[in-house]
């Protein structure tokens, strides 16, 4: 277990992590009754039955770039036919009892690196969704922003059969699935413009708008040391999630993480615990 004194601006110390229940006792009687802002990671969709990037047991993932995506049809056909077989899945997640009960605490800002939009089908007020939804697509020439779901359907008519045959291939937490061949899949075109579509997601290589973090910082800002910044469900290995650890813990705001497995922001947190995100979240609530 991590343990930093709440509010004071220490210099990191080298991270331990625990699963004991009286540490995660502790970990919930520093949040109780704090204003907060929430940040969630694949790991709180598990229980959602999507799979996560860096949890325990997870294969290495090797998630197509921006510059990949937009280098040629070839590069797009890959992404779409596995994104089409991911997304029909994917939407048929329902919340879990983590995305309920943080509904119900309302925090002050829920930042969510995640793309899934569990969080607002629960009911979750103040959200930024850091990396976008792929539930929104997005023509990279007329910036049109259309839904998934018409898509989807444009692309079952082009390639009936597609889905049925490829039923067995894994789902990856990036919305799409493990999938070599997928010569033959045919990629429609923006239906205003002719242009290159893509999910309204982050991509690696690409920056998450200024504006959104921005407004990210500003929450973070307004705690100060009375209130405090959760993590759940987040291995904090990329910059895009880390950066608010790294604000909120320079700041002296107390920082709690939930997750399975250590994370990059450790040694930067007043108690880091190794819990299910479902069974810390709904124990706070």
């Amino acid at each position: 277990m991590t343990v930093r004194t709440p509010g004071a601006a220490t210099a990191p110390t080298e991270a331990r992590r625990s699963g004991d229940p009286a540490d995660v006792v502790r970990a919930l009687d520093l949040l109780a009754g704090r204003r907060l802002v929430v940040l969630s990671g694949a790991g709180l969709s598990t229980d959602s039955g999507i799979p996560d990037y860096r949890g325990p047991g997870a294969p290495a993932r090797t998630p197509m770039t921006y510059q990949e995506l937009v280098s040629g049809p070839a590069a797009q056909q890959r992404y779409w036919a596995r994104s089409h077989l991911g997304w029909g899945r994917m939407r048929s997640a329902e919340p879990n009892a983590g995305h309920r009960a943080l509904a119900a605490l309302d925090p002050d800002l829920l930042i969510t690196q995640n793309v899934d939009g569990l969080h607002e089908r629960a009911g979750s007020r103040r959200v930024v969704a850091l990396h976008g939804r792929i539930s929104e697509v997005v023509c990279l020439g007329c910036r049109e922003t259309t839904p998934r779901a018409a898509l989807h359907a444009r692309m079952d008519a082009l390639n009936p059969g597609w889905a049925q045959a490829q039923g067995e291939a894994e789902t990856r937490p990036d919305g799409d699935v493990d999938l070599d061949d997928t010569a033959g899949f045919v990629v429609p075109a923006c239906a205003t413009c002719g242009g290159v579509l893509k999910p309204d997601v982050v991509f690696f290589g690409e920056n998450v708008p200024a504006p959104r973090v921005q407004r990210c910082f500003d929450a973070v800002d307004a705690l100060g040391d009375e209130g405090a910044l959760l993590v759940v469900g987040s291995s904090l290995t990329v910059m895009s999630g880390l950066r608010f650890v790294r604000r909120a813990a320079k700041a002296g705001t107390p920082v709690v993480i939930a997750n399975r497995g250590v994370t990059r922001g450790d040694d930067l947190a007043t108690y880091a615990v190794d819990v299910g995100c479902t069974e810390f979240l709904t124990a706070l609530l």
